[in-house]
Formats: C-alpha cells, structure tokens, sequence
C-alpha cells in the first residue's frame, strides 16, 4: 500500500487494498454523469469475489459494530447494491448477525406480486441502504424512497466506495446516518476527480 494514502484500520485497509488491486481502472472515462475522469471504480470486481465480500462484511462489522443490532435488513436499488446486500447478509449469518436482504427493482413487476421490492424485506424493518459506489448519491435517495414508501425505515447507509462526496449532505438532509466504508481520498483521488 502507497505510504501517501490516509491510515485506515486493519479491517478498512484490507478492503482498501482489494479494492485498489481488483476495482481501481486508471485511464480516461466518461462518467455516467457525463463528466471525464482518469480513475474509474468497477466495485463488483470487489463486491462479487469471496475474499472481497468477506473484506466488505469485516468492514460493515467494524463501521456499524453495535449498531448492527438495529438493523434488520439490508439492501438497495439493483444493480448496484445486490452484491453487497445479500453478500453481507449471509457472512454476517455466519457469525450469528441475521439480517434479511432484498432489492429495490428500477421498475415495478408486472403481474404475480407488484411492486419495486423484491426479497425479504418487512414492513417496519429498519434498513441499511447500501451501494457498492455512489458518485451523488441518487440512486441511493431513490432506493430510500421505494423503502419509505413499503413502510420501512432508512436507517443507515452505506456504499464500499464514495466517490463523490455529495451523499452525506443528502442522506442528512434525510436524518439518515451514513456511513462510507471508503471515500476517494482513502484510493488516493479526490472527490468528483
């Protein structure tokens, strides 16, 4: 790991380094902002590999800790946040943390059962919204809107990666406590670079 990068703990550097190794594309990219960057994440590449998911599990450990007693789902708008959500979901059942996890579909079902969410999620539950990156935010916001609207409570929310630096301004603005496992910075970029 580059000695110019922030100190994280033990349990975040980890997931820094997978991140940076598997997910971190350097060159020229157009944004789905539109915008042009010379970095690039693919956080599946972290997200869908096991030693990653773990990676990602240890660090919602070490960010939520006790707080994790108050969630009892997880989960967000696919494509982005299933990975995540229902990686998470069974290493932390491994470990005696059970979370139910579920997605926010982009459109609602037609016919058998309709609506936007699909999976185990409850009315009344209190949710971690999560995202494996986020750049503004919004899909983040629109996933909490689906949730809010099923009768559920976002709670928290978190993405492996926040790479814009716009989503805690939203997600107070809201009276959700969000939580990035990773901000540019920690990669060694800027926020909305």
């Amino acid at each position: 790991m580059s000695s110019d990068l922030p100190a994280l703990p033990p349990t975040l550097d980890r997931l820094r380094a997978h991140v940076i190794e598997h997910s971190v594309k350097t060159g020229e990219f157009v944004l789905k902002s539109g915008a042009t960057s010379s970095w690039f994440l693919d956080t599946k590449q972290t997200a869908c590999r096991a030693d990653g998911i773990i990676a990602v599990a240890d660090a919602i450990v070490e960010m939520f800790g006790d707080d994790l007693a108050d969630i009892d789902a997880i989960g967000g708008l696919t494509l982005g946040a299933d990975p995540m959500a229902y990686g998470v979901a069974a290493v932390l059942a491994t470990r005696g943390v059970e979370l139910r996890s579920f997605s926010v579909r982009k459109e609602a079902k037609q016919g058998g059962i309709t609506g936007r969410i699909a999976g185990a999620l409850r009315p009344g539950d209190r949710v971690l919204v999560t995202e494996d990156t986020t750049t503004r935010g919004t899909s983040l916001i629109e996933a909490v809107d689906q949730i809010e609207a099923y009768g559920a409570s976002a709670a928290f929310m978190s993405v492996i990666v926040d790479r814009g630096g716009t989503c805690a301004a939203m997600a107070a603005e809201r009276g959700i406590d969000y939580r990035p496992l990773l901000g540019a910075p920690d990669l060694g970029f800027g926020y909305g670079t």
